[in-house]
């Protein structure tokens, strides 16, 4: 199990620990957050993946601060829509796999006809792994019962979607509480992903320029092997 906020064309570091996953429960009753990444990503460059630049859709928190990730709505969803057209092509154009990209991202397009931002992150999350060739199940915490308390919350989750263990990234290590699931006789895996080659910048950058250098197939099989490493050594249910 992996338990995310959905975020916009996600890190590379993200979509891994979710291909890793039989399950990704979309976060999307906690807090939006404008300095993460529900409403924003960052593109590198064909000719230099290290020269990052800022894809942000320009957000509206009806309720404040307070406004949930569900919640929260897309300014001007046009616009938004031609700029995330715009910047895609101009970056990843060149890629021999930009047409099996550029098909894919059409779901994530019309989702901007909603005007809500969680839908058009969540859908360009599940495209991505659509095709890395992920067939996990995918459910979202606000309709599912848990528990306030962040740690406990998570547990709670993980158990009411069936599972036995729950992959945790390096930043949920820093301070989840593993009690909780001991109690409730899940395990947690600490996700850990490379740090060479396309995985320098995994944190930073969005998979997309990964997916567009090395290619589609390539990254697939290295989140394949990564995968068969962090799986529960209690099994999933």
């Amino acid at each position: 199990m992996a338990i995310h906020q959905p975020n916009l064309f996600p890190r590379l570091s993200t979509l891994a620990k979710l291909f890793a996953a039989d399950c990704w429960i979309v976060l999307d009753d906690v807090q939006f957050a404008r300095r993460d990444f529900q409403h924003r990503a960052r593109l590198g460059d064909m000719s230099s993946p290290s020269r990052l630049h800022w894809l942000s859709i320009p957000t509206h928190l009806p309720d404040g601060r307070s406004t949930l990730i569900k919640d929260a709505v897309v300014v001007d969803p046009q616009l938004a829509r031609r700029r995330t057209t715009h910047m895609l092509t101009q970056h990843y154009s060149r890629s021999p796999d930009w047409p099996i990209l550029r098909d894919g991202v059409d779901s994530v397009l019309q989702c901007f006809d909603t005007a809500r931002m969680a839908a058009v992150a969540e859908e360009s999350t599940k495209v991505l792994l659509r095709l890395l060739g992920w067939r996990g199940q995918i459910l979202r915490s606000s309709r599912l019962p848990a528990r306030a308390e962040r740690s406990q919350r998570l547990a709670d989750l993980t158990a009411v979607a069936g599972a036995r263990g729950y992959l945790c990234g390096t930043g949920g290590m820093s301070y989840l509480v593993t009690a909780p699931f001991e109690a409730l006789g899940l395990s947690v895996v600490p996700f850990v992903p490379p740090k060479n080659g396309f995985w320098r910048d995994a944190r930073e950058a969005s998979s997309v320029g990964p997916l567009m250098t090395a290619g589609i197939a390539a990254v697939a099989g290295e989140l394949r092997a990564i995968a068969s490493c962090h799986r529960s050594p209690v099994g999933s249910a």
